[in-house]
Parts: C-alpha cells; structure tokens; sequence
C-alpha cells in the first residue's frame, strides 16, 4: 500500500485516481502508524510553499516526515512537494523542511524562449526531461516524453543531487534526490501515460525494498 500524505495542501485525490487506474492501493492519511506501514509515501503539494509549510508545521507532520524519511521509507515529493524537501523557498521567504540541500527560486521573467520572446511565468504546460543519471522512475520511458508542469518556482538543489533537468528561458532541475527519496517539478499524476509510468515505476521500488527488509 502507498500513502499519499495529507497535509491539507496538497493534490491528493487526483494521485488517488491516478493510482487507482493502475490498480495500485493506497491511502490518504496523516495517520503516523498507517504512514509507518505503508510500502511508500507520496508527498504531493499544490499552492504556495508557505501555506505548505504552516500546514505541516502547525501539526508536527514536518516531524512525522522528517523521521520517516531518517528510517529510509521510499517518498516521491511531486510539485510543491518537491520544492519544499529543500532548506529555503523565495515564496513567501520560507525556511522549507532541510531534506535535501537547496532552494527553491523564482523564474526570471527576462529569461527568453528559443524564438527569443520573454518566458511567461508561471511555466504551464508540457515539457520533456533530460535525465543527468539513471533513474529507476524513468525506467521504460523513451526520451523524450513529456509531462506537465504548473509553477512559478523551481528547485536548485547542488549537483549532485539533479537527477534531471528541463528547459524552460534556460535549463532548470525538474527532479532531484537520492534512491529511495525522488522529488518532481511536474505532475505525473496528470502527464498520461508518461506519468502514469513513473508512478508505477515508484510503487515497484518500494515493493521490492518492503520485500527486502
């Protein structure tokens, strides 16, 4: 079972259909003994990073997350969720959980696109990801495959943290992390089939590491 991780900010029931479509169960909790048990955790996040932050800390569920993630369970961050695993977010000047190293910035507005015209911001739409280093989500994907993005930050975590970057004005990272603990710019809960794989890809992980133990 994967759990998608309530925290009253994030996109919960579109991951819960998603994943429902793949025949994969899971739950939406905050329950700490259910998060616990499960295989996995999906963090997911829509909004502004502060109001994600609050959310979390005025319950003590950045605890919660920070212990489960000490005890190696597998966790995919998606959208916000991906922004604030770093130390800092310039949205809302926010002081974000310090899972991975990194903060997240504004796009800059004189960025321009291929045809040289200004990039809009927020970046809303589809775009591909170029891989920096094998990844097991990416498994089965041909390059190229596009997913959706909505947002006006983006994380800039140290190098050896970007596992992929896309271009947008110039390239930014779009996935980062370490086995076991990934977080995506994009929503793969909306990406079709591209995203629908990733999240596939990602519950196959935590099977075979709960099989492990």
């Amino acid at each position: 079972m994967l759990a998608i991780f309530d925290y009253h900010a994030g996109n919960q029931t579109s991951v819960r259909r998603a994943l429902d479509h793949l025949g994969i169960e899971s739950r939406i909790t905050s329950d700490p003994e259910l998060l616990d048990r499960a295989e996995g955790i999906i963090f997911p996040g829509v909004g502004a990073a502060g109001q994600a932050m609050e959310e979390l800390t005025s319950c003590g569920l950045d605890e919660v997350l920070k212990a489960l993630i000490w005890q190696e369970k597998p966790l995919l961050g998606i959208c916000v969720g991906c922004q604030i695993l770093l130390d800092y977010s310039q949205e809302n000047n926010t002081k974000a959980l310090s899972i991975i190293p990194g903060e997240c910035r504004l796009f800059n507005p004189s960025w321009t696109d291929e045809d040289n015209r200004p990039i809009r911001v927020p970046h809303m739409g589809w775009n591909s990801v170029q891989l920096k280093r094998d990844c097991v989500l990416f498994q089965g994907l041909e390059p190229g495959s596009e997913f959706y993005f909505v947002h006006s930050y983006y994380p800039a975590p140290p190098e050896e943290f970007v596992i992929g970057t896309t271009t947008y004005g110039r390239p930014f990272c779009s996935v980062h992390g370490r086995p076991g603990l990934w977080a995506v710019q994009f929503h793969p809960e909306k990406s079709g089939a591209p995203g629908l794989r990733i999240l596939s890809n990602f519950h196959a992980y935590c099977r075979e590491a709960s099989d492990a133990q």
